[in-house]
C-alpha cells in the first residue's frame, strides 16, 4: 500500500475513532520524529498528549459557556487589594478548588459594590479551568425556573440537572422576597444539595435578616443550618467599588 492510500485509510480511522488532532498533526509530528531520531513510543506520546490537551481545552470552553458566568468578572480584573488580610488568605485555599471534594458551600457576605458577585465568578472561571463543572444564576431567576418546574410536574428532573454541577454559584440572595411556593423549591433545592454538591451564595443579608427570605422562622433555622454546616464564609466588609469608581471620575 503506497504512501497515499495510508493516509487516506489512516484519516478515515481517525475520523471514525474522534480524534481530530491526531488527524491534524500526525504527517507533522512525524516528520519531526524523524528529524529528531525520536523512538515510535515518544512520537505515539506526543500525538496522545496533543490530542488530550486539545480536548481539555475545547471541554473548558464548552463549560465556561454553559456555566454562563460573565467572563469578563475574573481574577485579573478583581482587586483582590482591597479585600481584608483574611479573605485574600481565604481566597488561596479555596482556589485549590479542594472545597469542592468536602462539598463545602461558600458564602460571601457584604454591602453592595463590595465585589462578591465579582469575587465569586472569578472563582467560578478558575474551577472551570481545573476540571470543575460550575453554573451561575441570579437566585431569583434560579428560583422561578424551579417554580415553573414544580407547577409542570418536572421540578425532580430539574434538580437532577443541576446534580451535573459541583457548583451552583446563587448570586443575590437577599433580593430574593419569596412568596410560600417559591420559598418552597428554594428550600427543596437546599435540601437536596446538602452534603452532595457545593453552594456559591452572595448575600448583602446577614443570617439575623434571612427570615425575610424563608418567612417562617422554623424554614429559616433549618435552611441556614444545612448551608452552614459545612462551609467557608467570606466577609467583604469593604466600601462600594462602584461608589469609588464614581468618586474618581467626578474627581
Amino acid at each position: 500500500m503506497n504512501g497515499q492510500n495510508v493516509n487516506k485509510e489512516l484519516d478515515a480511522y481517525l475520523k471514525e475513532l474522534h480524534l481530530p488532532t491526531v488527524r491534524n498533526t500526525y504527517e507533522e509530528l512525524g516528520r519531526k520524529a524523524a528529524g529528531e531520531s525520536l523512538g515510535y513510543g515518544e512520537y505515539l506520546l506526543e500525538l496522545v498528549r496533543n490530542e488530550c490537551e486539545a480536548r481539555r481545552q475545547r471541554r473548558t470552553e464548552r463549560w465556561l459557556m454553559e456555566s454562563q458566568l460573565p467572563l469578563e468578572k475574573n481574577l485579573k480584573s478583581f482587586e483582590m487589594s482591597r479585600l481584608p488580610k483574611k479573605v485574600v488568605q481565604q481566597v488561596k485555599v479555596l482556589l485549590d478548588g479542594s472545597f469542592l471534594d468536602r462539598k463545602e458551600n461558600l458564602l460571601a457576605f457584604g454591602n453592595p459594590g463590595s465585589g462578591k458577585t465579582h469575587l465569586l465568578c472569578a472563582l467560578g472561571q478558575e474551577l472551570i479551568q481545573q476540571g470543575r463543572r460550575v453554573y451561575c444564576c441570579t437566585c431569583s431567576l434560579l428560583v422561578q425556573e424551579l417554580l415553573r418546574g414544580k407547577r409542570e410536574l418536572r421540578l425532580e428532573k430539574l434538580l437532577n440537572k443541576l446534580e451535573k454541577y459541583e457548583a451552583l454559584i446563587l448570586d443575590d440572595i437577599g433580593y430574593v422576597k419569596q412568596d410560600r411556593d417559591e420559598m418552597e423549591v428554594f428550600f427543596t433545592l437546599l435540601a437536596q444539595r446538602y452534603e452532595r454538591g457545593s453552594l456559591m451564595i452572595t448575600s448583602n443579608l446577614p443570617f439575623s435578616k434571612w427570615e425575610t427570605i424563608f418567612k417562617d422562622p422554623m424554614t429559616t433555622a433549618a435552611a441556614i443550618d444545612r448551608l452552614i454546616h459545612h462551609s467557608v464564609i467570606l466577609e467583604l466588609n469593604v466600601p462600594s467599588y462602584r461608589i469609588e469608581e464614581a468618586k474618581k471620575r467626578k474627581q
